[in-house]
């Protein structure tokens, strides 16, 4: 395999392409190259090995086409008018239970769903208090600190961890570009809060301070974590630390070799294959993995500062055949179908090379395709009957068509 293959770029767009507005934002993102060692302000490191060779081509200019342009600004537009007086987005709170969503209440504001939905705008290039959607965003930021607690946990309505690990994800990309105080205040003690809950296998459950673990909600906390160290935010050394000994250990090393499993368990979604992440490693044996679990760990170690291409070869595989999969008819609304593609966007992004073109042309062509049930609607939405709904799916959507744009540090090379 090409040295090149595997190893994150870090070329920033053209510079035709940038608008003025993210100057701040792209500068941070030069920090993602720094280590994880230390909490407070970033410090200087020797040199990154050398770049992967840029196509010949602008890649901006040929993935950022103006049918992407076109419905992103329809999907952006139709988030903004269902944003809430309050700030917040709505969706059916609930959680995945085997092959369905299990709605604990309906249509109430999310936590989650708000903070993806603010994470939308920011990779479109907007701020808070800024142009078109400046309020918009104003107002979810105002809305996730008045729902933190005393502890700095950031929930509402029965919502757990997995939502204010995006809710903490969410103000550390809004500080990185707006150094407002009221954001600081917020972002330190949510990551307090992560910091104070991991478990003594360096993992994250359901709810603070739980006992058990699990591979799919320590991603979330992990990425939360590097973008608030990113910012100047104190994390501990030993906290990243453990939390990626659990990503890693949740890999499976060897194939397991059990023709037809991906065929019969559950209905074909989950599989389990050399490289792929078990959502609980402790159970060797039968813990599930799927698309959406192997994208979030790869993901998780790429910003852990993780490129290692023998570790992570299998499980890019791996990812690139489930892909296939969650793109059968029965999952293309499903909330499997975003929360993988969540993932898989920024974990083959950041790997670049054939393994980004393959999927984009994939994943776009999905997003873009009209006169489908599975199409985005007249009024810009992506449909999700299975999960907590088409602002969520629509909030998804935006992200993973914006990638190429490089604006949110969170996804940069």
């Amino acid at each position: 395999m090409a040295r090149d293959v595997l190893r994150p770029r870090n070329r920033v767009a053209r510079a035709a392409r940038v608008r003025p507005l993210l100057a701040c934002g792209l500068l941070l993102s030069m920090s993602l190259a720094l280590p994880l060692a230390h909490g407070g302000p970033a410090r200087a490191v020797a040199a990154a090995p050398a770049p992967a060779p840029a196509r010949a081509d602008d890649d901006v200019a040929v993935e950022i086409t103006p049918r992407v342009v076109a419905a992103v600004e329809r999907g952006l537009d139709y988030l903004a008018s269902k944003q809430q007086r309050d700030g917040c987005w709505i969706g059916s709170v609930g959680f995945k239970l085997n092959q369905d969503y299990t709605v604990q209440e309906s249509d109430v504001p999310h936590i989650g769903v708000t903070a993806l939905c603010g994470m939308a705008f920011l990779a479109g290039g907007h701020l808070p208090d800024r142009g078109a959607y400046g309020v918009v965003l104003d107002r979810a930021v105002k809305f996730l600190i008045a729902h933190q607690n005393d502890q700095g946990y950031i929930t509402y309505r029965q919502s757990r961890m997995y939502d204010h690990a995006f809710a903490t994800l969410f103000l550390a990309e809004v500080f990185g570009q707006t150094t407002s105080n009221e954001v600081r205040a917020a972002l330190q003690k949510a990551v307090d809060l992560i910091k104070n809950s991991q478990n003594t296998r360096g993992s994250w459950r359901y709810q603070p301070f739980a006992l058990e673990s699990d591979m799919s909600i320590t991603v979330c906390q992990l990425m939360a974590l590097r973008a608030a160290r990113n910012v100047g935010i104190r994390v501990p050394a030993e906290t990243i630390e453990r939390a990626v000994d659990y990503v890693l250990a949740s890999q499976v090393q060897e194939d397991p070799g059990w023709a037809g499993f991906h065929d019969v368990y559950e209905g074909g979604y989950y599989s389990l294959g050399k490289g792929a992440f078990r959502y609980q490693y402790q159970d060797e044996d039968m813990s599930r993995s799927s698309f959406a679990l192997t994208a979030a760990g790869i993901t998780s170690l790429y910003h852990a500062a993780r490129y290692d291409t023998s570790i992570l070869k299998s499980s890019l595989e791996f990812l690139q055949e489930q892909q296939r999969r969650v793109s059968r008819p029965e999952w293309r609304t499903h909330y499997f179908y975003w929360y993988g593609h969540y993932y898989a966007a920024q974990a083959m992004f950041i790997t670049g090379g054939r393994w980004w073109e393959s999927y984009w042309r994939s994943v776009s062509g999905e997003l873009l395709e009209t006169g489908t049930a599975f199409s985005q609607t007249a009024d810009g939405a992506w449909p999700n009957p299975v999960g907590p709904g088409q602002n969520f799916s629509t909030a998804v959507a935006c992200i993973v068509l914006q990638v190429p744009n490089r604006y949110l540090p969170i996804l940069q090379r």
